[in-house]
């Protein structure tokens, strides 16, 4: 049996990807909530953060050119992959429910596949939409046979919806836009360059607002959240997704965001809010096998299989 290696890899970067993501909604929740932090607040820490770890990691690596039109592209591409979703999830999850957050997060992979036929030619195949439509089916079961605990806002606002759509819409333009951009450059030079774009455009807003925060009353819990959604939700998690990029097509990455209510159902085991139940294992098991049907569908360029001789 032969096996793709780039494409492993790039398998295992979305799994490692969004795993690392199934534990930050828990974490920026708790973020947003807590009262200490506005979500621009938030993503103007993750932005400084990352952008300082992905430069000093640049200095041990060889110097890669981007052209004008290109830094054009990635400012644009930081913009409608990093600001405008995450911004738009931290503050959605303070005016929507868990369970409505997780529903409209869902629809992430259907808009990237449609994204994906119109700017890159991927033909929608039965067996492409049906993959998606048994992931989704899957993620659908896991969310209505869970324990919702109490960790959003008590209603849904119609704002709380028209930002998850956002947050879902742009992240999907981002996987099927600008694919090709990153295939240009090595992740660590794409990615320095997005995050420095994303300060520029969030630091001069926020600068004053966290020099005037009352750090020595922050709880120390609040501070090892903040660490982890910076250094694994945005700098290693971000670090993953352009390498799934750049070996598997937009539809297969935006599907592994399926694995974030599985992690949190997991999480809710574990502590003994949940419990494990034959709803949950078949959910899962629909969960992946629509991501295998719809990485062995065909992508673009790729002639349909001709039908055997009889």
């Amino acid at each position: 049996m032969n096996i793709n290696l780039p494409r492993l890899g790039g398998h295992l970067a979305c799994l490692g990807a969004y795993l690392i993501f199934g534990f930050n909604i828990v974490f920026s929740k708790d973020i947003a909530l807590s009262g200490v932090l506005s979500p621009m607040q938030v993503y103007t820490l993750r932005a400084v953060g990352a952008c300082l770890i992905f430069w000093a990691v640049s200095l041990f690596r060889p110097r890669e050119k981007v052209s004008g039109k290109d830094m054009l592209l990635i400012f644009l591409a930081a913009m409608v992959g990093l600001f405008l979703p995450q911004l738009s999830f931290l503050k959605a999850i303070t005016v929507t429910t868990s369970i409505d957050v997780s529903i409209l997060g869902s629809t992430t992979p259907i808009m990237t596949m449609f994204v994906a036929a119109i700017f890159l030619k991927e033909p929608i195949t039965l067996k492409k939409a049906g993959g998606v439509l048994m992931s989704f089916l899957g993620v659908m079961l896991l969310i209505f046979n869970s324990v919702h605990v109490d960790s959003g806002a008590d209603t849904t606002s119609p704002a709380g919806v028209l930002l998850m759509i956002v947050n879902g819409l742009t992240f999907a333009l981002y996987l099927g836009i600008f694919r090709p951009l990153i295939a240009r450059y090595s992740v660590i030079t794409f990615m320095k360059w997005a995050f420095l774009f994303s300060v520029l455009v969030s630091l001069p807003f926020e600068l004053g607002s966290l020099c005037r925060l009352d750090y020595a009353n922050i709880e120390p819990s609040l501070y090892w959240q903040v660490g982890y959604v910076i250094l694994f939700a945005t700098f290693f998690a971000y670090l993953f997704i352009p390498i799934g990029q750049k070996h598997l097509r937009p539809t297969i990455v935006s599907m592994y965001s399926y694995v974030q209510p599985i992690v949190a159902v997991i999480v809710s085991i574990y502590t003994g809010i949940d419990n494990l139940s034959w709803q949950k294992v078949v959910a899962a098991v629909l969960v992946f096998a629509g991501v295998a049907v719809v990485n062995r569908s065909r992508a673009a360029g790729q002639p349909k299989p001709e039908k055997a001789a009889v």
